[in-house]
């Protein structure tokens, strides 16, 4: 697609409004795709620390 200048870009053939909200979507997508699995794994990790220290003072009360 060819635009004669900026501001036709940015208004994409009269259609920014939704090129622009599905751009803007996806990257938000992509983010939360890139986020999300680095705090679930802070989650587990936080989870197996808990479950240990209880296994440990089980453990040392028997």
């Amino acid at each position: 697609m060819y635009f004669d200048s900026f501001a036709d870009f940015i208004a994409m053939g009269g259609h920014a409004k939704y090129v622009w909200i599905a751009y803007g979507l996806a990257v938000l997508i992509f983010v939360i795709n890139l986020i999300s699995p680095i705090f679930k794994r802070k989650r587990v990790i936080a989870q197996q620390v808990r479950q240990l220290r209880r296994e440990e003072i089980h453990a040392s009360d028997s």
